[in-house]
């Protein structure tokens, strides 16, 4: 389980006598923090059943078939109910899922809806079934924001953020979208910070450019994620660089980038095939070899089989994901999934193990980066970017439709 420390509300400021930098505890308030430069953030989606992910779509359509195949007593013990969803409680449709039905699961489940991209876990892409009835947090807003333009930022207790184009939906902390409307009409920034740093950097900013430069020079704080910015034009260029090749490794191709790849004679191939369901993974670090099932991948550098997220392996959870409707504790619809190892699977873990890699040969560079000289936070006041206004803390306005709520009335929001 990943928990989120939350920022404690600490106000920067100067000491209104010397003007000199306020401290609590020896701790300088002068560094922005993150939640106030990305002002609208949201808690993580509460799935409230386990079954509604899985790491392929075919698990997904198998678990519905098999639950609507069923009815009473059997269909409630399936289903799983919890306070917020039951089978006999309706649900307005997510956002952008208009096919989706919304009368009482009991009496019409309807078709499957078609599964959804996620980040299930760190670095882990899952699928979900995007069904608010199924759902016990499913957090509208956020979907109504996601697109092909979005990005989520994950504030997680972990070194570096999470930042997915998928929508986060697990115990992973709170999520920050990029932009507060769809088609990245509106920057999720602090109002007025974009046109600061253009005149301060000599040049027109961007909300991406601002998400590079907290990849690259943001770190965990006493008081929450803290997001020096500078006030030397050259290093803000060499955070721009650093970042866009930390957002490049993260995205793993999505959007329509090209997945990031290691050099020619470093990136791992599978060198012997998977012949069994992997009770174990293995590492040989003399050799770089990863073995699970009787196949092999390599090379495998150590840096990404040791690439931990709150103290636990990627790779490892990875695996254990894979593995866990085969466990001896796995019961009702969780204990369905593949009964042999998908090819799909490998490929994906080909392209994990680069994204590790990679992350793991940036980050001294990333550790050793310095901001420069500060853009203190008392600038930030003078020029009102800080501290940003109530409603940009709360989410935009973005409905273009009527979105239909339970038992096919329109909602009303």
């Amino acid at each position: 389980m990943y928990a989120y420390i939350r920022s404690v509300a600490l106000r920067p400021g100067r000491s209104p006598a010397t003007g000199a930098v306020a401290t609590i505890g020896g701790v300088s308030e002068d560094v922005p923090l993150l939640d106030d430069l990305m002002p609208w953030a949201v808690g993580g989606l509460r799935l409230g059943r386990d079954w509604v992910a899985a790491p392929d779509p075919a698990t997904l359509r198998a678990r519905w078939a098999a639950l609507t195949a069923t009815e009473g007593a059997e269909r409630e013990r399936l289903f799983r109910p919890s306070r917020s969803r039951t089978p006999a409680a309706g649900a307005a449709a997510l956002p952008g899922q208009r096919s989706a039905a919304t009368a009482r699961f009991a009496d019409e489940p309807g078709p499957c809806p078609d599964p959804v991209r996620v980040l299930r876990d760190p670095f882990d892409e899952q699928w979900l079934l995007p069904d608010q009835r199924l759902i016990d947090m499913a957090r509208p807003e956020l979907w109504r924001v996601r697109d092909e333009h979005q990005l989520f930022v994950v504030e997680t207790p972990a070194p570096s953020l999470l930042v997915t184009a998928h929508l986060p939906a697990g115990r992973l902390g709170r999520i920050r979208p990029l932009h507060r409307r769809p088609g990245g009409a509106e920057p999720n920034l602090a109002p007025g910070l974009l046109p600061l740093l253009g005149e301060r950097y000599g040049g027109w900013a961007t909300p991406e450019d601002v998400l590079c430069w907290i990849l690259a020079a943001g770190r965990p704080g006493p008081r929450g994620y803290e997001v020096p910015l500078t006030a030397d034009p050259g290093r803000w260029r060499a955070g721009l660089e650093l970042g866009h090749r930390l957002l490049t490794v993260r995205l793993r191709g999505a959007r329509g980038g090209e997945a990031p790849r290691l050099p020619g004679g470093r990136r791992p191939y599978v060198r012997s095939a998977v012949v069994a369901w992997p009770r174990e993974v293995t590492y040989e670090a003399e050799s770089e070899t990863l073995g699970f099932g009787g196949g092999t991948v390599s090379p495998v550098p150590a840096g990404a089989w040791e690439y931990e997220v709150q103290g636990v392996r990627v790779l490892e959870a990875w695996f254990a994901a894979r593995g866990a409707h085969r466990e001896p504790d796995a019961d009702g619809l969780e204990a369905l999934g593949p009964v042999e190892w998908p090819q799909s699977w490998t490929s994906e873990l080909l392209a994990l193990v680069t994204t590790l890699a990679l992350l793991a040969d940036l980050a001294p560079e990333r550790a050793a980066f310095e901001p420069g000289p500060a853009l203190s936070v008392g600038e930030l006041r003078t020029a009102g970017v800080l501290p940003p206004p109530g409603w940009a803390r709360r989410p935009a306005s973005v409905l273009d439709h009527q979105e239909e709520g339970p038992g096919g009335q329109f909602a009303l929001l």
